[in-house]
């Protein structure tokens, strides 16, 4: 799309709120313009429902904004001065208070929250939710798992406004879980309507539509174009947004997005990358914001269950082959924290993340590769998502070229980003180049996700070993039971274990980077790595 074909089309969308009266005219649109965000990004969502099959990290955006949860978070402040969520404080949303006891906790439901069609919201709906979470298998129900929330037993509606969750055991995690975006609550007699004899849970209904109470509601949908959002004007979980329509336009070049929030023909351009980010930071014209991502890593993932990256000295030799400062200086422009270079691989903080002892080292890259009888080298291919391919590529091209030095012919493998979490749920890429970052900010919670033998989506390794997973549990069961000493041995030991092994390589953590016009206000920066419209505004 040219810039006049984005603008005609934008013109077109903001005009439906205008008055025909000539002489109301000017303020209903000056109105309407106040009252619409206009957000460019590099990709769109492939599902509105985090409950889906392969949903990517721009759905779990429509999923947040469209969908109700019981609690969320408080805000604290950055030292820059920019908001953020915090993660040690709970805040109401559709349960107006709850009761914590021993092993449960009670919510008691606003009552006079609807769903986007009028429907009253129940406690029959929130249980309904809550067992489609943890039944429908594959990330939503590991997500719960993550915080044990496991069986539809425990979930209880004890009357039409009041929900108990039942405790299978004590675990620091089960509350922050209840605030992630999986747990939100669904309109289940909609959906019901929906639903098959094979899609019990109406997954292929949610796919493209909205069946929440949250503050918005999707309006209008063109895959990999556009996305327009619209206020729901009765929602009663939080004051009532200033923003009555997003529009959310899909821009995948970095160019094109620069050239339009630089023009001011864009209220919005999420996730920069760094180099335009410092180039316009520099410039003044625009608010720029950049927030470290919490529990977060881009790493260079290998597949363990296979040759020949089952061999650990191979992937050693891979870690030492990196060029990590290159990929520092070269793609990520110096925005973001470097994860390597330490004094070792053994740890003495449970801080995560944190750097792990490799360095690029050539020589010692070349000797581990032959003790591992593989001094000829091989070939093998390197996939990263497309749809993050600012970063991705240039650092696969990096990471090729050093490779090629120890003897490792790579073919660089580009999939949609569509596309690509169904093939990590594979498991048969052999290398990767990926991001995570976990939800709840705890390093068992990451560890939980990416080295746990249950071999969760995010375990895109496929590493399995049970004194991992014992060092992981250990530290789950030691947090919840506030045994401080134990919790400190085990995370020293899982992340010194998964140093020595090195299944995923991590890279560095990154920076999310957001230009706005001046305007513009209420910018929060989430777990979630997504854009909450509730507190955005203009002036």
């Amino acid at each position: 799309m040219n810039r006049r074909e984005f603008l005609k089309s934008t013109t077109a969308i903001a005009a439906t709120t205008a008055v025909s009266a000539p002489a109301v005219m000017s303020s209903a649109s000056a109105q309407a313009r106040n009252e619409t965000l206009l957000v460019i990004r590099e990709e769109g969502p492939n599902n509105f429902d985090i409950h889906g099959v392969g949903t990517n990290r721009p759905g779990y955006e429509v999923s947040w904004n469209c969908y109700d949860r019981l609690m969320s978070h408080g805000v604290k402040k950055f030292p820059d001065g920019s908001d953020s969520y915090d993660r040690d404080t709970f805040t109401p949303e559709l349960a107006e208070e709850w009761t914590k006891g021993d092993m449960s906790m009670t919510f008691k439901l606003r009552k006079d929250a609807t769903f986007h069609d009028g429907t009253p919201v129940t406690a029959k709906d929130v249980k309904w939710s809550f067992d489609r979470a943890v039944t429908v298998g594959g990330f939503p129900t590991f997500q719960m798992k993550a915080g044990s929330l496991e069986k539809p037993e425990q979930f209880v509606a004890v009357d039409d406004h009041t929900f108990r969750v039942d405790f299978i055991r004590k675990d620091k995690l089960t509350v922050p879980d209840l605030a992630v975006v999986v747990p939100g609550v669904y309109n289940s007699e909609l959906i019901k309507k929906h639903a098959t004899e094979k899609d019990p849970w109406g997954l292929e209904y949610t796919k493209t539509n909205t069946a929440g109470g949250g503050a918005y509601k999707v309006t209008r949908f063109q895959a990999g174009s556009e996305v327009v959002y619209e206020r729901h004007d009765n929602w009663k979980s939080g004051k009532l947004p200033q923003i009555r329509r997003v529009i959310w336009r899909v821009v995948p070049s970095a160019g094109n997005r620069r050239a339009l929030i630089e023009r001011g023909d864009a209220d919005l351009s999420f996730d920069m990358p760094n180099k335009d980010f410092a180039e316009l930071k520099q410039a003044g014209k625009l608010q720029m914001v950049s927030s470290p991502v919490g529990n977060a890593c881009w790493y260079l993932g290998m597949n363990c269950k296979n040759p020949p990256f089952n061999n650990m000295k191979v992937r050693q030799a891979v870690a030492y082959a990196i060029p990590y400062q290159k990929i520092l200086d070269a793609v990520m422009y110096g925005v973001a924290n470097p994860l390597y270079g330490a004094k070792s691989n053994t740890v003495s903080t449970t801080a995560w993340p944190q750097p792990h002892g490799y360095s690029a080292d050539i020589a010692k890259a070349k000797a581990l590769m032959a003790e591992a009888g593989m001094a000829n080298g091989f070939e093998t291919t390197l996939s990263f998502n497309v749809g993050e391919g600012v970063v991705s590529e240039p650092l696969a091209i990096l990471v090729q070229e050093s490779l090629a030095q120890i003897g490792i012919k790579t073919t660089i493998n580009k999939i949609t980003g569509a596309n690509f979490r169904n093939e990590l749920l594979k498991k048969e890429l052999p290398m990767i180049i990926n991001v995570f970052g976990g939800w709840l900010d705890y390093p068992e919670y990451f560890f939980f996700w990416c080295y746990h033998g249950q071999n969760a989506v995010f375990n895109t390794m496929s590493y399995q070993d049970k004194d991992m997973d014992a060092l992981i549990d250990g530290a789950r069961k030691a947090a919840a039971e506030g045994d401080n000493a134990t919790y400190e041995k085990d995370v020293k030991g899982f992340i010194d274990k998964a140093f020595a092994e090195v299944p995923r390589i991590p890279l560095f953590q990154p920076y999310l980077n957001v230009a706005m016009q001046k305007n513009v206000s209420g910018y929060r920066y989430w777990f979630h790595r997504q854009l909450d419209y509730r507190t955005l505004a203009k002036a």
